[in-house]
């Protein structure tokens, strides 16, 4: 019985490769109000992410769309500082993301918001490197649950 519930947080982790992202904190709030929501995210050991505003143009930026919102209107994404890091493989220090970081979604909930539960879903593209190379972009599903009361 003890291990089915130290496995469950897993069970809502959503992972991609090299990165994981783990359960984003309920949203609540009533109409018109804004939310933040902080979505915990975990890069691999031995591997980072381009940041948001990677250092070179070939290289692909971590990015969170929003396709589905609901009653939640924005989605602003607001990113950590990254870290500057030099790699064999580039000639100056890339920005990246390391280890474990949050992601902070701004939201406003819609004038006419239903009350009642509801999910956020969105696409967290990124591309991620070891000490040597950068492999191929992918794609992890991203989703906020949220209450307007």
């Amino acid at each position: 019985m003890l291990t089915a519930s130290l496995c469950l947080p897993l069970l809502c982790a959503q992972t991609s490769g090299y990165l994981t992202v783990g359960q984003p904190q309920k949203a609540v709030g009533k109409r018109n109000a804004a939310v933040e929501v902080r979505i915990p995210v975990t890069v691999q050991a031995g591997f980072h992410v381009n940041s948001n505003t990677p250092a070179e143009d070939y290289l692909i930026p971590l990015k969170l769309t929003w396709t589905e919102t609901g009653a939640l209107a924005g989605g602003e994404v607001v990113y950590p500082k990254p870290s500057l890091e030099k790699y064999e493989f580039a000639p100056k220090p890339l920005s990246v993301f390391t280890g474990g970081f949050e992601l902070t979604a701004k939201f406003k909930v819609a004038p006419n918001a239903e009350a009642g539960p509801g999910m956020a879903v969105g696409k967290l593209r990124y591309q991620a490197c070891n000490d040597r190379a950068c492999f191929p972009p992918k794609t992890v599903e991203v989703k906020v649950p949220y209450s307007i009361q």
